[in-house]
């Protein structure tokens, strides 16, 4: 399978909200499997971005006024187009980031069945609700659910298909406009996905993609929308948080995480083995929600540890446009850099290398070995920060309750995996641990793919969530109406004041007998 071409990428260009009349400096995209320039794409500002904010802000007026299930039309298109390109989507994901194919998959389906998922529930999680009132019978209230406005999205480089769209689709069909900045590596993913939103009928101005620099294009989304929805990293999303707070506009998002496996002495070493890598290596260890800390029962420590050590070191990693290989590169230089110190400092410090730890320049600049380690203290770099790499690290303990205890002694919130003996002893460590996701005989892709549950994190990880119907709402303002008929707070027909205001206490009092109060 050939990498995009570049009348690809000439197709494309023109979808960005730029005005193309004006002369403006470029920067390359590269292609990471060989850290070759593919493509070139013009550099935003905040003049750009404010640009297209107004042009969303002037469409999204007539795309509020469609009904639900109008706009749940186009999600829905949008969802059958993502599936009839997914292989030149594939080609793109790869092309930009490095990641293996079956990774690149994960994105296009997950792109589809967000869609789709938003399309078929939106309706119902944005209908009226009568709600009980102050008074019954006296008291009529509705609840409705308005669109914030225009969204600002920033995206980052590591799933550029995913987080693009997952958070604009239903932001989208809450009502609102959406304005997002990519991540400068990965521009022509969210490019490609604006393509197909077009075709399925969305208004173009509704969703503009504005490519620049974070300092000032994703600086100007925070300035100018009425929502900010970030994934990224903990310091940055921290500063942007800051920032939005001063406007007093809505934020969310993803962080970072340094997430944990429990692996008990009963588990299925076998699937555990399988598991752990699948968690560990998924798009080279590059995902927020990635496992890098193994707790395994020292029961079955050394037997996991040598096999997950023999699997990881035959794992396949190949610069190819197909699903031959198991892992992909890196993204880019200051990833294998940071994974390489990472691997460095831990080994000077005394941590074991039981798999990988070399750059493999022989493939492309940017693809670094799978990695094991063991023996690691906390006065190493990987202990507590998060990687972001492949690299992984291994811990026997004494009991389960050593696991969680360890499992979460951490800032950090994310996402947690466990693999024991019955699922009854699974689910009673899941629900001991500190993390906003947590999956049984699986690493991540269990409650990720369950869209239509909440995915997020607690504490350093994140603030708010993603899919389900608080990753729609949220992007909407719940307004009350309250109807008062015959009777008041200190009024009701034939009633003197003063009496009806020394009763009603007692009248509140007694409504709590009252069916459903």
């Amino acid at each position: 399978m050939p990498k995009p071409t570049p009348d690809y990428f000439r197709r494309l260009a023109p979808l960005v909200a730029i005005d193309a009349a004006q002369d403006r400096p470029t920067r390359p995209v590269l292609e990471a499997f060989s850290g070759v320039e593919m493509a070139t794409i013009p550099v935003g500002t905040a003049e750009d971005l404010e640009s297209a904010v107004a042009r969303a802000r002037a469409a999204q007026e007539g795309w509020a006024q469609r009904t639900p299930a109008q706009r749940a039309d186009v999600l829905d298109r949008f969802s059958r187009l993502v599936h009839s390109h997914a292989a030149e989507l594939m080609d793109i994901a790869q092309a930009e980031t490095g990641k293996a194919r079956i990774y690149a998959q994960e994105e296009v389906i997950d792109v589809a069945l967000t869609a789709r998922y938003y399309a078929k529930k939106s309706a119902e999680f944005l209908a009226e609700q009568r709600v009980k009132g102050m008074l019954p019978g006296a008291t009529s209230v509705r609840v409705r659910y308005l669109p914030k406005g225009v969204v600002g999205v920033i995206s980052p480089w590591n799933y550029p298909l995913t987080l693009a769209a997952s958070d604009a689709v239903a932001a989208l069909v809450a009502g609102n406009g959406v304005v997002i900045k990519p991540d400068s590596q990965t521009p022509y993913c969210a490019l490609a996905l604006a393509e197909l939103l077009y075709e399925a009928g969305l208004p173009r101005e509704l969703f503009a993609v504005v490519p620049g620099p974070g300092s000032v294009v994703g600086q100007a989304i925070v300035d100018t929308t009425d929502y900010v929805m970030f994934t990224g990293s903990t310091a940055t999303g921290a500063a942007l948080a800051q920032q939005a707070g001063r406007r007093l506009i809505g934020f969310s998002a993803e962080l970072g995480g340094k997430n944990p496996m429990i692996v008990t002495a009963g588990a299925d070493i076998d699937r555990a083995v399988e598991g752990a890598a699948r968690a560990c290596f998924s798009n080279s260890g590059q995902l927020c929600i990635s496992i890098e800390r193994l707790y395994v029962d020292k029961v079955i420590a050394d037997e996991f540890t040598a096999r997950f050590a023999a699997h990881v070191s035959s794992m396949k990693l190949d610069a190819t446009y197909d699903f031959n290989a198991d892992m992909g590169s890196l993204a880019s230089a200051a990833q294998i850099d940071s994974t390489e110190t990472h691997v460095q400092d831990a080994v000077a410090k005394g941590a074991k290398l039981l798999a990988g730890g070399r750059r493999r320049a022989d493939l492309g600049p940017f693809f670094y070995e799978p990695t094991v380690l063991t023996d690691v203290t906390d006065e190493m770099v990987c202990h507590a920060e998060e990687t972001f790499g492949p690299v992984v690290s291994i811990y026997p303990v004494d009991s389960t309750d050593e696991a969680i205890k360890l499992a979460n002694q951490t800032h950090y919130g994310l996402n947690a995996s466990v693999f024991a003996g019955s699922s009854a002893e699974a689910h009673a460590i899941a629900d001991r641990l500190r993390a906003g996701t947590v999956n049984i005989n699986e690493g991540y892709a269990s409650a990720w793919a369950s869209t239509a549950a909440p995915m997020g994190g607690m504490g350093l990880s994140g603030v708010g969530r993603r899919h389900g119907e608080e990753g729609l709402l949220k992007y909407t303002e719940p307004q009350t109406i309250a109807e008062q008929r015959f009777l008041g707070v200190d009024r009701a027909p034939g009633i003197p004041k003063g009496v009806y205001r020394a009763v009603t206490p007692y009248a509140m009092r007694a409504m709590k007998y009252l069916p459903g109060r």
